[in-house]
């Protein structure tokens, strides 16, 4: 018998977690992984890997096919669809103190696009060669041109045989021509609630009045097009958490059933005004403690908030083929299908990427709209949206789930080879990871009732929490 490489880690001092190169995981006490270590497996561990599908017999057997077989689900990636984000203007009608994009003063001129560039970036989604495609408008508040949203709706509507369009929006301005845009269902929004008012006051307006505002906005907005094609998203100040009943309550209150937790993201004008973000670790207690409350809230109320990153990290670690997330892969396979197009029609792998070349950091466009994309730069970026090889990520069980974060580690340190055990990237994604192994092994009700349902079934069936004898 022959056993795949096993790597593991020790969620306590009793138990470890183990997977291989598949993504196929399983719980064992310390015992087993001394005699795996000391090639002294009983004939118990050996009928359990076999099960399992961890060893083979021969080459070409069953379970060798098998195992092969999920281990290219896990490293392929799907093709025919394109997700372009485009800046249509980078000025903003509000001063947020975690902005990451440094963003332009409303009044300033040249930092939208013009005429010109407008036909260069049609002309370049016309030459990708898919018929499905997600195009996300970001900003500064891209309804400031709600012309050329119009303008490349349109087109991209004739061009392209599925199309959906996300606007990222502070919704500080409605108006009719706006909500007629949001009248059409490939329209979906995407905002932010920080919490309750006065934590929305403190971390993003800065006004009272403006935050009556958005959350009129917000509520307008719902009931005009219903709370399925919004999304929203708290960043959290973690030197100023807002308590996780308080935010829980403020999206319950307007219908969501869904939230995404953020930390404040060490880019843009968040370099200057949350200056802690670059190394603090506080984040990993806060999160494990927002889960743990979400939890029994949902188990209490009989409602289901979800966790967004916690719900999408478990599907990963359940299911080849959920790794399209960026925030997991960054640049996201850079190629043309995935790009990010600026308000100077330069065009970058990632809007992290973006970021740094703003603050002028490090230049990593991979083109411009007029001469189009720089096949050495794609070139060169492309092994950074892999985790593969790295000489920390191949001895992680996790790694098969995970995956990296090159421009981070450039925010965060100004070099790319960190080790990885101490980047930020990584300290959070090993917190996330464990709690949500910890999570899938606990059968208490509380947790069941949740993760069942975040999930997508009636109940966690036992098959999912493989035990090593």
């Amino acid at each position: 018998m022959q056993v795949w490489p096993l790597r593991f880690r020790d969620l306590d001092d009793r138990r470890t977690i183990l997977a291989d190169d598949s993504g196929a995981y399983f719980l064992a006490k310390s015992e087993f992984v001394g005699r795996y270590a000391r090639d002294a497996l009983s004939p118990s561990d050996e009928r359990f890997l076999l099960e399992k599908g961890h060893a083979f017999e021969r080459a070409g057997d069953l379970a060798h096919t098998g195992f092969l077989a999920r281990w290219s689900r896990r490293q392929h990636v799907g093709g025919g669809s394109a997700y372009i984000i485009l800046i249509p203007t980078l000025r903003c009608d509000l001063k947020c103190s975690y902005c990451q994009v440094s963003r332009a003063p409303l009044a300033s001129q040249g930092f939208d696009w013009d005429a010109e560039t407008l036909q260069k970036v049609l002309d370049f989604l016309n030459d990708l060669q898919v018929e499905e495609i997600q195009i996300e408008f970001q900003g500064g508040e891209p309804f400031l041109r709600l012309d050329f949203l119009e303008a490349v709706a349109t087109f991209a509507r004739r061009r392209f045989r599925r199309v959906r369009f996300v606007v990222c929006s502070n919704l500080q301005t409605l108006d009719e021509d706006i909500l007629a845009f949001l009248d059409s269902e490939d329209v979906l929004i995407s905002t932010s609630l920080d919490g309750p008012h006065q934590v929305h006051t403190r971390n993003r307006t800065g006004d009272t009045a403006l935050t009556e505002v958005f959350l009129n906005n917000l509520k307008q907005v719902i009931g005009r097009i219903g709370p399925g094609r919004i999304s929203a998203l708290p960043t959290i100040d973690i030197e100023e958490p807002p308590d996780p009943e308080d935010l829980i309550a403020a999206y319950e209150a307007f219908g969501f059933t869904s939230l995404y937790l953020r930390p404040v993201n060490y880019q843009g004008f968040a370099r200057k005004s949350h200056p802690a973000a670059r190394t603090s670790t506080a984040w990993n207690d806060y999160y494990r403690g927002f889960i743990e409350a979400l939890i029994a809230r949902n188990a209490r109320t009989g409602r289901v908030m979800e966790e967004f990153y916690m719900a999408h990290c478990l599907r990963r670690i359940l299911a080849p083929g959920m790794d399209s997330h960026t925030d997991l892969r960054n640049p996201n396979i850079p190629s043309g299908a995935n790009a990010v197009i600026d308000f100077d029609g330069q065009i970058y792998p990632s809007d992290e990427a973006r970021m740094l070349a703003r603050i002028r950091q490090v230049d990593l466009a991979i083109g411009n709209v007029s001469d189009g994309l720089d096949q050495e730069k794609l070139t060169l970026l492309a092994p950074g949206h892999i985790n593969n090889f790295d000489p920390d990520c191949i001895h992680c069980p996790y790694q098969p789930f995970c995956g990296t974060d090159p421009i981070d580690d450039l925010s965060r340190s100004g070099r790319i080879d960190v080790p990885r055990h101490e980047s930020w990237f990584c300290q959070r994604h090993l917190a996330v990871f464990d709690l949500a192994m910890e999570l899938l092994y606990r059968t208490d009700p509380e947790v069941e009732f949740s993760l069942s349902r975040w999930l997508g079934l009636e109940s966690i069936p036992e098959a999912l929490r493989p035990v090593a004898p």
